[in-house]
């Protein structure tokens, strides 16, 4: 069983890499748009959320703790 401490030295880097993916999208998305409603933004925010995990495993570069037994 892997500790808390392991988990979160495992995950910082992503929980990163994942904040910055959202600010950039909704930058580049309100550029291209204009102004996105609270509504509209939650959806980007939670879409590269969930979806940023699912592209890391398949990129082969997810950490140990998001590998599938």
């Amino acid at each position: 069983m892997t500790s808390t401490a392991e988990k979160i030295r495992q995950l910082a880097p992503h929980w990163g890499v994942m904040f910055l993916a959202m600010f950039v999208a909704l930058a580049l998305v309100e550029r291209a748009i204009g102004d996105l409603g609270f509504l509209q933004s939650m959806i980007l925010v939670v879409a590269i959320a969930f979806g940023y995990p699912f592209v890391v495993r398949a990129l082969g570069v997810a950490p140990p703790v998001w590998q599938r037994p």
